[in-house]
């Protein structure tokens, strides 16, 4: 998938971000192209090499249909969850990093069931806060709405299934 200078790209993990320059650099005879990214959270500046772009999942953010069955599937889709810390943790780590906006709405959906149950982790809260930003930049970006207005539409999808979207950490 190529991209050019502007658009708005989701980096697995990490969130929205925008394509702010395309370089190339050498290394020995070798030349690499390079996407260089702003993400939105922190303002941070990522260096992606073209030829890692698949390998890492860089995609364009989601279209309208899927964030109608993502929050669909907030407001009434089921969760299974493993009851072995490490297990858990492996398997949401890599939904995670799969890229896909469903799959992280899957772990933000199991991390708040899961802490009605019992307390999370440390490492689980902080997934837990990823997933959550990472739904609301992207839900804004795709509805071109404010992040205020991605959180509302995100909480009145939860709340019909009796969940609340956590505060910012």
């Amino acid at each position: 998938m190529t991209f050019e200078i502007g658009d708005k790209v989701v980096y697995p993990n990490q969130g929205v971000g925008t394509i702010e320059n395309i370089s190339s650099r050498s290394f020995g005879t070798q030349f690499e192209k390079f996407y260089l990214l702003r993400l939105v959270y922190g303002s941070m500046t990522v260096m992606v090499p073209f030829s890692n772009v698949d390998s890492i999942g860089l995609r364009k953010v989601t279209r309208n249909a899927e964030i109608t069955r993502v929050l669909a599937f907030l407001s009434s889709g089921s969760c299974q969850f493993h009851g072995d810390w490490k297990s858990r943790f492996k398997e949401n780590s890599e939904k995670m990093l799969s890229g896909s906006l469903l799959s992280v709405a899957e772990v933000l959906k199991g991390l708040l069931l899961l802490q009605i149950e019992k307390p999370l982790s440390f490492r689980e809260k902080k997934m837990l806060d990823r997933a959550r930003h990472m739904l609301v930049t992207e839900l804004s970006m795709a509805r071109r709405v404010p992040e205020t207005e991605a959180v509302s539409l995100l909480q009145k999808a939860l709340g019909k299934a009796h969940l609340m979207l956590p505060p910012v950490l």
